[in-house]
């Protein structure tokens, strides 16, 4: 199992607390796909983890985001970019 970054650990308690996922946040692999297999998100949970992080971080990722498919493939792409967009 790979060890999760500090912003990877925040960014998957976030995603389990705001879509109540039956899952402990530091079994979420990094490099794991998040929608549809490995931890089988839906557009509808992509859709509120998007408003979590904006509450949360203070930017937006828009539906027409040209990186939007690699945002959200993994946690490690999620987290990376909080990382680098947050504003707060």
């Amino acid at each position: 199992m790979a060890i999760q970054t500090p912003i990877e650990k925040e960014v998957a308690a976030l995603m389990v607390g705001a879509l109540n996922l039956e899952t402990d946040p530091e079994t979420i692999e990094p490099e794991a796909p998040l929608y549809l297999e490995g931890l089988g998100l839906d557009s509808i949970d992509l859709l509120e983890l998007s408003v979590v992080i904006s509450k949360k971080y203070g930017f937006q990722i828009k539906s027409d985001d040209p990186d939007i498919a690699s945002i959200f493939s993994s946690l490690k792409h999620l987290a990376a970019t909080v990382d680098q967009r947050k504003t707060m």
